[in-house]
């Protein structure tokens, strides 16, 4: 896991990722199908990360990192976590194995807010080592790790993690905090969920926010009906010139050997590419996730 900011260190902020970060939400729905993805409707609680003062160390990290394990749907067996000396907030040993091993950096030992937050990632690591699902890059492959624990209840934490004030700089992971608030609100809109009141941390709440602005857009683009009158204007001028402008997330295509034309959208759940005849107002269903849409060809 990337190593947490310092005083005086910078943090990435905006969307820089989303393309990899709706990639990965695709390949969530591919592997695991959507009836799979909706197995994860319970989110890991915030009484299951609590980890305090009070707690015995090994005890109650391997209390906190079972409560992942069990909110990620792996196999419910030991968890051993080890604290030492290191650059990075935490590493996982992902050998075959019936135990899952996991080392955290010692800072955990009394900064122990945060370490359900480190052991989330790593512990996604684990369930997409044994789903056999990655990316080729190793980049893309942290984003891909970092959304499938945001977008299957565990991950939340890594966005609560995130403080930036005069003292502190700090966030875990690789998504920027705006992109975890994409992820959660994403899930959120899927399950009816809203992990806003798990926030301890103003700047998390706020990056949710701008995040959950982002993820609503997804459901205002043409040809989605829902759309504005803004992009419904630029969608109909480039229907009847047949080809999409630059920078448009729908393609124009010809239906079959007619002259008639298809129009492809990513779908606002999935991002899976949803492909419908230009006929004016119909219903589509994501071949993916099951997603009823409204359209407007």
């Amino acid at each position: 896991m990337e190593k947490n900011g310092g005083r005086g260190g910078t943090i990435e902020h905006g969307f820089p990722h989303l393309a990899t970060v709706r990639a990965s939400i695709t390949a969530l729905f591919r592997r695991l199908s959507a009836d799979g993805v909706r197995a994860y409707a319970t989110s890991l609680s915030p009484a299951d990360a609590a980890f305090d003062a009070s707690d015995d160390l090994h005890l109650g990290a391997q209390r906190v990192a079972s409560a992942v394990v069990r909110a990620l749907r792996l196999p419910d067996v030991r968890t051993v976590v080890a604290f030492r000396p290191m650059e990075e907030a935490a590493a996982v040993e992902l050998a075959a194995g019936p135990e899952y091993f996991i080392e955290v950096n010692d800072r955990f030992r009394t900064h122990r807010r945060d370490l359900a937050a480190a052991l989330s990632h790593e512990i996604a690591h684990v369930l997409l080592h044994r789903l056999e699902l990655a990316f080729p890059d190793p980049a893309e492959n942290e984003i891909l790790t970092d959304t499938a624990a945001a977008y299957l209840g565990a991950g939340w934490l890594l966005l609560d993690a995130y403080r930036e004030d005069a003292l502190t700089h700090q966030r875990f992971g690789y998504l920027t905090p705006e992109e975890f608030g994409y992820v959660l609100a994403k899930r959120a809109a899927l399950f009816g969920e809203d992990p806003s009141a798990w926030f301890t941390s103003p700047q998390a709440y706020e990056a949710y926010v701008r995040g959950s602005a982002a993820a609503a857009r997804d459901h205002r683009r043409a040809p989605l009906a829902a759309a504005g009158p803004p992009a419904r204007r630029r969608y109909a001028r480039a229907r009847r010139g047949g080809a999409a402008p630059a920078g448009a997330a729908y393609r124009f295509e010809p239906e079959g050997s007619g002259p008639g034309l298809r129009v492809s959208f990513p779908c606002p759940v999935c991002a899976q590419r949803v492909r419908v005849p230009v006929r004016g107002r119909l219903r589509a269903r994501c071949g993916l996730c099951g997603t009823v849409l409204d359209c407007d060809t």
